[in-house]
């Protein structure tokens, strides 16, 4: 009897994680052209514009061209970059797929360097969209790839390792640098700017944005936990229509899950909590985090939205109030928290009151035996910063001091007048107050 060998089909090995990571992500990957006019001036064109036709508002002008990566977020052609890729650009193409699409700027963070833009398609064309990984799932040393268009060379990947996690906890109202981002030795080069750096699971871990000028094998990215941050607050209600809604719904998940919720606010006055599955939104269930805040945009004070929620299990209907955030912010409001009104410095104040021409706030009221008096705060001095903020509204100051809990103290900088003879002084001073 003779004996039978059964040879199995060989492994591929060419099939790596590499490889598997690679082909789930490429397709979501898009090169990104942007074309910006720009008016240029030169010494004659005063003297010689109305001679020639065009005149101060036909000024001649010239296009500049950039090029840069991005990624989809969202099957309907949502995709991120960098800001600075897109920023002041008059027209915007994608190419994603061999095919060319214009697109519109939608939403960006300048001081995260994050864009949101839309690709024009025909209607119903889907796109691949890729997937966040959780927040801080990041190992030291991990394999990363990076995917972009360097050098307006088209897709292109290349791979390295994660060399150094963001180096410090996001700071409210501070500037992002160097110690915000990640580190790879993977190469970034011009025109991977914007495009994504994944894990070998294929999943978004942040958005090239540099290489160090002096430094090889030394790029940065954007964490996706400030990508997902920065997203979550200029596609919200409050960013977007200053509407006081009061959840942050984490955009990074396809389940859309409250992640924070603001005191006091509509969102917790009808009852949401932290945790609490958002499952349809009138009704409707939102297709994604994206599809959830257009709905909630396009909505309005006059009407409830009407959520239905999931929590421990259990389904549940909330309806929640939107409600103007220049109607509850206010100076009453201020002067409830601390015993305070202001008035905007203005062009006519400072006429009027002789105040420095700079932006601030002038005390109109101090209440009596308020926590502002006791601190030292009186009429006429002109606020400058608390806590070296600097509010650019009413709304906004009243904002921040709402935010702050009992114990809290806020530190005022201002200007406060001194009459000499006939002349106004102004000086510098500063008062703590306790909440």
């Amino acid at each position: 009897m003779l004996a039978t060998t059964l040879s199995m089909p060989a492994a591929d090995n060419r099939e790596t994680p590499t490889v598997a990571a690679v082909r789930k992500v490429m397709p979501s990957v898009v090169n990104i052209a942007t074309e910006t006019i720009v008016e240029v001036r030169d010494p004659f064109s005063d003297l010689f514009g109305n001679f020639f036709g065009y005149g101060r508002r036909g000024l001649p002008s010239q296009t500049t061209k950039s090029l840069g990566s991005g990624v989809i977020i969202d099957d309907e052609g949502y995709l991120l970059t960098n800001e600075h890729v897109v920023r002041r650009a008059d027209r915007i193409w994608v190419k994603v797929a061999g095919k060319e699409y214009p697109a519109n700027y939608i939403a960006g963070d300048t001081q995260l360097d994050v864009a949101l833009i839309k690709i024009n398609a025909p209607e119903g064309t889907k796109f691949a969209a890729a997937t966040f990984a959780g927040d801080d799932d990041l190992m030291l040393g991990e394999t990363v790839l990076a995917l972009g268009n360097p050098f307006g060379l088209g897709g292109s990947v290349s791979r390295g390792i994660l060399s150094s996690k963001s180096r410090r906890q996001p700071l409210e109202n501070q500037p992002v640098d160097l110690r915000d981002w990640l580190q790879t030795d993977a190469a970034i080069n011009p025109g991977n700017s914007g495009g994504p750096l994944i894990n070998l699971n294929g999943e978004l871990i942040g958005l090239n944005v540099a290489v160090h000028a002096e430094g090889q094998g030394i790029g940065f990215a954007i964490p996706i936990r400030r990508v997902r941050d920065s997203l979550a607050t200029f596609l919200s209600p409050e960013k977007t229509r200053a509407l006081w809604f009061g959840a942050r719904i984490d955009p990074g998940r396809k389940i859309l899950e409250v992640a924070e919720l603001d005191p006091n606010s509509p969102a917790a006055v009808a009852g949401l909590q932290v945790g609490d599955r958002i499952e349809k939104l009138n009704g409707v269930q939102p297709r994604s985090f994206i599809d959830f805040t257009r709905t909630l945009l396009s909505l309005g004070t006059e009407d409830p939205v009407k959520l239905t929620i999931r929590r421990t299990g259990k389904s549940m209907d909330v309806s929640v109030h939107l409600i103007s955030e220049q109607d509850f912010f206010d100076n009453q409001l201020l002067q409830k928290l601390i015993g305070i009104q202001v008035q905007p410095n203005t062009p006519q104040l400072i006429r009027q009151l002789g105040t420095p021409p700079y932006h601030g706030f002038i005390i109109t009221e101090v209440k009596r035996g308020s926590r502002a008096d006791k601190a030292g705060l009186h009429p006429e001095q002109l606020v400058l910063a608390v806590d070296e903020r600097q509010p650019r509204s009413i709304t906004e100051l009243a904002k921040y001091i709402f935010r702050k809990t009992s114990g809290d103290k806020l530190n005022f900088y201002y200007l406060y007048p001194k009459k000499r003879g006939r002349y106004i002084t102004f000086h510098e001073g500063r008062s703590q107050v306790e909440l």
